[in-house]
């Protein structure tokens, strides 16, 4: 798959400087050809190698005057998608009209057409044998429901490929993460073969089908050039492709990397380490990873490609009973937010939760008194709000540093069981508002209470702060909650999750690179958030 002119692909500047030759499309959606060949400036300048031009999309449409106008003023080639209502698009006229424009865009000099499986029957009869040889015939079917078997996939890549389709295409749904795995198999089944393939999987839980392209050998991705505008479901931007996944370094070789959550989106760990990985030039791209059942995950992706793992909500305690080897402080916490692949492919967790809160923590606290044992947490009060995997780690954390902890959650069972474990106090999370035994004490919220988009939403009343000296949220999205707010108001000094979370991805980076964290990297990179 070489990117020359006549195959419908411009050399794009900086070309040599790719790893992979799979392509990025930006599909462009507008109600006037105006506005569409304003876009297609926009996606030559975002970096994209060809536009999508959803004809379906258009209020009016003149076909030969239009077409001829889009294929000459675009500046990058040009891929003519004209998608029926039946189909998933916006078109719900007569198919001749539709076919006929099809058609019509393959004489006038278009580089791809895209017809649906459903529909190409009628298409190649009317084509009389005249297909375009500039032109890439794209065959096209679409699930918006599921994601077959792989069986059904391969029969239905056998079919697209019987129709007399230059490129396969099919998309389908994610029901769960492990969909993908069946989608990147029969990818890579196609390029052995020989068969150019577009292959994604929508929504949230297919975003790592797309970014991922290049490794499994796809022929393109789609990026669309704004946030939410987008012609399918969970298509990532042109920019986050290119300038968050690195996506043109990606090849076979790339070692996958990810946080494992529900929810997920809302992590900067992708920006975080993707960037760290491109500044020293490592081989790896890291990934949203919505996953339900994180044992099914590690079932499914078991190579040792899928190298290394960031672990949250609500994960953190069942990703224990998935690793092989764990290390002791994890093992006493209960709680694993970093998994490691060995070479071996048994996986290896630990916990950097406590050493990123309590250090954060701990720092903040300095030069307040400074204890005999070194920690100023020594002695104090330290109330930890949630009694999860994050809240286990920095309960214990603190109480190996000398603190007095107390335990509160919305369920007080839970609560009590972790009070048990650690040898603390456990209350209820009703009952803390009116809890100061005395001043000076310590609070850290590790639950979801104040993360977007609940930013109004906070653990504990106003008023009851004043009894704190250092309030500590988990949360860093957004980077001052609620919570931080009032306790600033109140007095208290605070530390933000953004700290414990650069303090928690030092261990992890090192662990999954080999490589010395880029410290002071990880700040800049953090300082606006």
């Amino acid at each position: 798959m070489e990117l020359v002119v006549d195959s419908g692909v411009k050399k794009m500047e900086g070309e040599a400087m790719r790893k992979n030759q799979t392509l990025i499309c930006a599909p462009i959606m507008a109600d006037s050809v105006d506005r569409m060949l304003i876009l297609m400036q926009k996606a030559k300048i975002s970096g994209a190698d060809l536009v999508e031009v959803r004809v379906d999309s258009l209020k009016s449409f003149n076909p030969r005057s239009d077409i001829d106008t889009l294929i000459k003023q675009c500046p990058l080639p040009t891929l003519f998608t004209y998608r029926p209502t039946w189909e998933g698009g916006q078109y719900a006229g007569d198919e001749k009209s539709r076919l006929d424009a099809l058609r019509l865009a393959m004489e006038l000099g278009a580089d791809y057409v895209d017809v649906e499986l459903k529909a190409i029957g009628e298409f190649n009869n009317a084509l009389h044998g005249n297909k375009s040889a500039k032109c890439k015939l794209i065959v096209s079917s679409h699930n918006y429901e599921s994601t077959p078997s792989a069986e059904d996939l391969g029969n239905l890549v056998a079919r697209i490929q019987a129709s007399g389709a230059d490129i396969v295409k099919f998309a389908t749904t994610a029901q769960d993460i492990t969909d993908v795995a069946r989608v990147f198999q029969i990818t890579v089944h196609s390029q052995v073969r020989g068969v150019p393939i577009i292959a994604m999987v929508m929504g949230e839980k297919g975003l790592m089908s797309r970014i991922l392209c290049p490794k499994f050998g796809g022929y393109l991705t789609f990026g669309t050039l704004e946030v939410g505008k987008v012609s399918a479901p969970g298509q990532p931007t042109v920019e986050d492709l290119l300038n968050l996944y690195n996506f043109r370094q990606l090849g076979p070789d790339t070692k996958i990397f990810g946080i494992i959550g529900k929810p997920v989106s809302h992590s900067k760990s992708p920006l975080l380490y993707n960037e760290s990985f491109r500044s020293v030039g490592f081989n790896g791209v890291f990934m949203h990873l919505l996953v339900d059942d994180i044992a099914n995950f590690f079932r499914t992706y078991s190579s040792l490609d899928f190298a290394g793992f960031s672990c949250t909500i609500p994960h953190k305690e069942a990703a224990l009973d998935c690793c092989a080897e764990i290390d002791p402080t994890a093992k006493a916490i209960g709680a694993v937010n970093c998994i490691i692949r060995r070479p071996d492919g048994k996986l290896f967790g630990c916990n950097t939760d406590y050493i990123g809160a309590i250090s954060a923590i701990e720092e903040g606290l300095q030069g307040s008194q400074p204890s005999i044992s070194g920690s100023p947490l020594a002695g104090k009060l330290f109330v930890v709000i949630g009694a999860g995997g994050a809240g286990k780690a920095i309960a214990y954390g603190a109480k190996e540093k000398g603190a007095r902890v107390v335990i509160a959650n919305r369920t007080y069972e839970r609560a009590r069981e972790l009070a048990i474990v650690v040898g603390a106090e456990a209350l209820s999370l009703d009952e803390l508002s009116n809890f100061h035994p005395e001043n000076d004490m310590i609070l850290a919220n590790t639950t979801s209470i104040g993360m977007q988009p609940k930013v109004d939403d906070t653990p504990i009343s106003k008023e009851a702060l004043k009894h704190y000296s250092l309030v500590f949220d988990a949360v860093y999205t957004p980077k001052i909650t609620r919570l931080l707010r009032e306790a600033q108001e109140s007095g208290a000094k605070i530390v933000t999750g953004v700290e414990m979370f650069i303090g928690q991805a030092y261990e992890q980076y090192e662990r999954f690179t080999g490589l010395p964290a880029p410290k002071e990297l990880f700040k800049n990179i953090m300082s606006t958030y």
